[in-house]
């Protein structure tokens, strides 16, 4: 050996030394300086990192979900063990064999720093990672370069490796590390299985389970949905380092990069099913825990909500709104992408958020159009041709397709039949977004559960609550708080209110007050049943002044109401403002003998550690008596059976009652009506005081949405529940317009409802 390669080799030798007493000399420094003032490992021993608050309905599934980090925290043994050793593999092969610090490595670091003047290398193990990662006193040293933060990294690896086992630490790793992506979040390996495979960590395959380990080392670059392609080199390279350890064979490493990586269908956020549910959840638990415990201390909330009676009220509101919009005419496409501010060149090249998520039929989903005919117009949704025929835009009251579309168009379309292959064509309908809102809340009668709500046509356009937030005008949804503060009085169904041109003292200095019918004419004497189901506007003022407004406001207070209903004689045509809420509870007290019960949408709400911070049960008032309730129960079933909401008996099998609204200048459109168990309120109209069209009333607006919502409901069950009259009802057969008494089988005849003692006939049949 030469003189000069002793020289080098001694130098070498000599480096080494000084490097290896420098390391201890910073290691052992470290120790001191920064023991007495650190916050102690230990804390960790009440590992609680943020988790995510879930909210589950009533049969305890899953509807949405709170958090800033989205983690699931799994044991061990929840781990399997190819991920674990995946993760090793990929990250410290010797894990199990040092104590925290490689010193191999970190001399070659130190080399490479002191050669360079700066931290610009790492010697990180799988502890040191951790260390970095964890945050304990309450703060986190993060990736920051600079020689302090690495001599804390340091005196916290040794800390762990001295407090922990290496399962405890492995463990800790696979739930701490952040494996998502800058749009997509996931904390641990457990989210990140699920976010990529939809599956959980215990069924991970070989292959899926080296695609996690390998993108440990930059997610936000490595994940398969930022790249497939560095994906599949980290996935590649953990399964070289699993067959190096020993692990697996390098056969089976060979095979298994040979397969394609196949990640799980991208899935809607659970978040949208019942959005205005979840957003009066989340506002209740923030109020009363605060935003931290709310977003990380992995609450379990137990709600009201039947998730499969929100899908069928949002698909009945969405229809409905969809379905009065098209009556008013095609608006024109959203925009076209080959102009505008930002237009693409090429229309194969754009892509619409909505199509990252699953196409399904009766989807209404963006669509570019690519080419029209006379008669015909070819779209694209995602990858998938789609041709909407004549009879599928015929709402446009077009006579051309031509006239309505230019290639470029973005527009809406709902999906009638997909695609089985690129070679075939799917079809498609015209659609658009409608413009006008709507809300729809559902009560279960005997418990007060919110089943169902929607606040509007999308939260994503707008995130007022127009179930809980809006305070609009009642129109005369309101008679049936009149009717039965009437009844209440002791009105009896036969009662004759006048129904001919009135005027009324309006004060001093006012015009008088002369309430007029929505078809301008007049009938002359009829009984309140009649007056009731045919909506009539004059008797119902007639009677608001026999009963007087302030008995009538306050029987308003008695059932529900928490607005403030001034007493004047308008109210009875529906003046007066209240939510969706209000009012549907206030109807849920007739179907249920009386009884209201108050409106919840949160059971539980239980802790990480499984204890109970909160429980709401069931609080019910005495509203009614139970035969004054019955009587309004057989009044709004009248409504169904021959007034003005009869297309729900048409299309409806099942005892039903309910009560249409409609606001001057249709402004406002109500329909709440209830069977046995269930009360259901329905709104529409634009958030501005706008007219919604001519003759769009109650009946011809939100009926139909409600009706499609009780089809859901009652589903496949046979048999109906009934309503049941309280002791003292008795039957008399009655003519429903004049309140005769009538032999049963006579024409047009009615089994009417009296409280014993009020039926014609008696001392106190009132006529």
């Amino acid at each position: 050996m030469s003189a000069f390669s002793d020289s080098k080799v001694r130098r070498a030798i000599i480096l080494s030394i000084f490097s290896i007493t420098a390391l201890a000399g910073l290691i052992s420094g470290a120790l001191f300086a920064y023991s007495p003032d650190l916050p102690e490992i230990e804390n960790l021993d009440d590992y609680a990192p943020g988790t995510i608050t879930r909210v589950f309905d009533r049969n305890n599934k899953l509807i949405g979900e709170f958090q800033t980090q989205r983690r699931d925290i799994i044991g061990y043994d929840d781990i399997p063990e190819v991920l674990r050793n995946a993760i090793v593999a990929a990250e410290d092969g010797d894990f199990f064999d040092h104590n925290g610090i490689s010193i191999p490595a970190v001399i070659r670091t130190i080399l490479t720093d002191l050669s360079r003047g700066e931290l610009a290398q790492g010697a990180s193990t799988l502890t040191m990672q951790l260390a970095r990662n964890i945050t304990v006193g309450g703060e986190r040293l993060g990736l920051e370069k600079n020689w302090e933060r690495k001599l804390r990294e340091i005196y916290y690896t040794f800390q762990l490796e001295k407090r922990y086992t290496k399962n405890e630490i492995l463990t800790l790793y696979a739930n701490e590390m952040y494996l998502g992506t800058a749009t997509q979040a996931a904390n641990g390996v457990e989210s990140a299985s699920q976010l990529y495979f939809g599956k959980t960590a215990k069924d991970l395959t070989l292959g899926e389970a080296a695609l996690i380990a390998g993108i440990f080392q930059s997610p936000a670059r490595q994940s398969p949905l930022a790249s497939i392609e560095r994906a599949t080199a980290r996935r590649n390279y953990t399964l070289r380092r699993m067959a190096a350890e020993g692990f697996i064979t390098a056969d089976t490493a060979d095979a298994e990069m040979t397969k394609p990586i196949v990640l799980a269908k991208r899935q809607q956020r659970v978040n949208s099913v019942a959005p205005y549910f979840l957003e009066e959840v989340r506002q209740h638990l923030e109020q009363e825990y605060g935003a931290n415990r709310l977003y990380e201390d992995g609450l379990t909330v137990r709600s009201t909500l039947d998730i499969d009676l929100q899908r069928a009220a949002n698909e009945a509101v969405s229809q409905g709104l969809r379905t009065l919009d098209k009556r008013h005419g095609f608006r024109g496409a959203r925009t076209n992408i080959l102009k505008g501010d930002n237009p693409v060149s090429v229309i194969e090249d754009f892509s619409h958020s909505r199509w990252q998520y699953p196409l399904a039929v009766g989807d209404m989903v963006p669509a570019i159009v690519t080419g029209t005919t006379d008669n015909s117009v070819e779209v694209r949704v995602n990858n998938h041709i789609l041709s909407i025929d004549e009879d599928g835009y015929r709402w446009a009251r077009r006579a051309s397709a031509k006239e309505l579309f230019k290639v470029g168009d973005l527009i809406d379309v709902t999906l009638v039949e997909l695609p089985n292959s690129d070679q075939e064509r799917g079809k498609a309908t015209l659609d658009q977004e409608p413009e006008v809102e709507a809300s729809l809340v559902a009560i279960d009668n005997r418990t007060g559960h919110v089943l169902a709500m929607v606040g509007g046509y999308d939260f994503q356009r707008s995130k007022f609550n127009r179930a809980t937030q809006a305070f609009r005008q009642l129109g005369s949804l309101f008679k049936g708080v009149l009717y039965a503060a009437a009844v209440d009085q002791g009105y009896t169904t036969t009662t004759i209110l006048e129904d001919e041109p009135v005027s009324f003292e309006a004060g001093p200095n006012q015009e008088p007050y002369r309430p007029t019918n929505y078809d301008n004419e007049y009938e002359g004497p009829i009984t309140l049943r009649w007056a009731l189901e045919d909506s009539r506007n004059v008797p119902a003022v007639w009677l608001m002044n026999e009963i007087g407004p302030d008995k009538v406001v306050e029987f308003g207070k008695r059932i529900g109401f928490t607005s403030p209903i001034p007493p004047y004689l308008s109210v009875a045509l529906g003046a007066a403002e209240a939510t969706l809420m209000e009012v549907t509870s206030a109807y849920s007290v007739f179907p249920n003998q009386g009884k209201r019960m108050v409106p919840f949408i949160i059971e539980r709400v239980i802790d990480r550690e499984g204890q109970t911070l909160e429980e709401h049960r069931p609080q019910s008032h005495d509203a009614l008596r139970a035969d004054t309730a019955y009587i309004m129960v057989s009044l709004m079933r009248g409504v169904v059976q021959r007034g003005t909401a009869q297309r729900a008996r048409r299309e409806l099998n099942w005892p039903v009652g309910g009560k249409t609204g409609t606001m001057d200048e249709y402004t406002d459109a109500w329909f709440v009506g209830f069977d046995p168990d269930i009360t259901v309120g329905v709104w529409v109209g634009y958030d501005e005081k706008k007219t919604l069209g001519d003759n769009e009333q109650g009946a011809r607006v939100a009926l139909p949405i409600w009706i499609d919502f009780m089809k859901a409901y009652i589903g496949t069950r046979q048999t109906p529940p009934g309503f049941i009259p309280p002791g003292n009802i008795v039957f008399t057969s009655i003519v429903p317009k004049t309140g005769e008494v009538a032999e049963p089988w006579a024409r047009g005849a009615i089994q009417e409802v009296f409280i014993a003692g009020t039926e014609p006939g008696t001392a106190f049949g009132r006529q």
